[in-house]
């Protein structure tokens, strides 16, 4: 494949909304960890969290995340622990003094225990020096914003792939509802055509009993019957439904935020659905068969809005 038709094929992948991924590394004595993970919003909605005091890296994270992702809620998590070779320090008075305080309750409760140094040591403020903190130095500094940017861009890329397989397995999906909805609405055109002369027998029926045996014009038949067919008539929701349908497959052969755009167009199908059933009345077979393909369509396009929810 070229690098020009790869290129396409990559801009025409669509992305989920719903996804995980995480990155770790490793700066100035401290091991970093960057999860993110993201389902769907209506808008971005940035959730970062940061460990106490690394506030002046957030403007750089939150504007990576911009760049990458444009809708959904995302949550950043970004973790920084001592590493293999930070020093671990201990507050030995400390110590002697939980130690005091231990012998003094083994005499006064007469309690004998033996002490735990794994216990002692969890106890608070005995273990000193594992607190991130922000190193002083302009450079340092730098060195710990750029590996934090580094881990966020590796999660990102990470999200990035989930969402695309999942993008891909939404579109093989709405592929398939498209495909059925207008399968069944040019059935519809098809039953469409027999209803006029439905109209004619229905009418002509209708005559006869309040006429009561009375001669009936088959030509008055024949335009009333005209008339109603034409108050009935959904060949124009018919045409705008194919229509939409055709937007909507070509959106999903493109690239960028499509999610708005593809509700836009299932609000706009749901309504000619709608239209669709109000405007065949009748008990007759074909009217009978294009209210049950109606509802079908209409369960169908719900069905495509659920999942475009998760489309960005």
């Amino acid at each position: 494949m070229s690098e020009k038709s790869a290129a396409q094929t990559k801009k025409a992948e669509c992305l989920s909304m719903t996804g995980y991924a995480q990155s770790k590394g490793t700066v100035v004595g401290w091991d970093l960890r960057v999860s993110v993970k993201s389902v769907n919003h209506r808008f971005l909605d940035l959730k970062l969290r940061l460990p106490e005091g690394f506030d002046l890296y957030e403007l750089r994270l939150r504007q990576l995340v911009r760049e990458r992702i444009h809708r959904g809620h995302v949550e950043v998590h970004v973790s920084v622990e001592p590493g293999a070779a930070t020093p671990i320090q201990v507050n030995r008075d400390l110590v002697a003094n939980y130690l005091r305080a231990a012998d003094e309750l083994r005499l006064q409760t007469a309690v004998s225990a033996a002490l735990d140094v794994v216990a002692l040591l969890r106890l608070p403020g005995v273990i000193g020096g594992l607190a991130p903190v922000v190193p002083e130095g302009e450079e340092d500094q730098e060195k710990l914003g750029k590996a934090l940017e580094g881990c966020l861009r590796e999660a990102l890329g990470k999200l990035d792939e989930m969402r695309r397989a999942e993008g891909r397995h939404l579109v093989e999906d709405l592929r398939r509802r498209l495909a059925h909805i207008s399968e069944q609405s040019e059935r519809v055109r098809g039953l469409v055509v027999q209803l006029r002369p439905a109209f004619a027998r229905r009418l002509e029926s209708r005559l006869k009993d309040l006429l009561s045996g009375t001669a009936i014009d088959p030509a008055r038949v024949a335009q009333e019957a005209a008339m109603l067919a034409e108050r009935s008539d959904i060949s124009e929701e018919l045409d705008r439904l194919r229509s939409h349908l055709q937007q909507f497959g070509k959106l999903l052969d493109g690239a960028g935020e499509l999610g708005k755009k593809l509700d836009f167009l299932l609000q706009e199908m749901h309504r000619e659905a709608n239209t669709m059933l109000s405007k065949t009345p009748g008990v007759e077979s074909e009217a009978l068969t294009i209210t049950g393909i109606g509802l079908e369509i209409k369960a169908e396009i719900e069905k495509l809005r659920e999942q475009v929810q998760n489309i960005e």
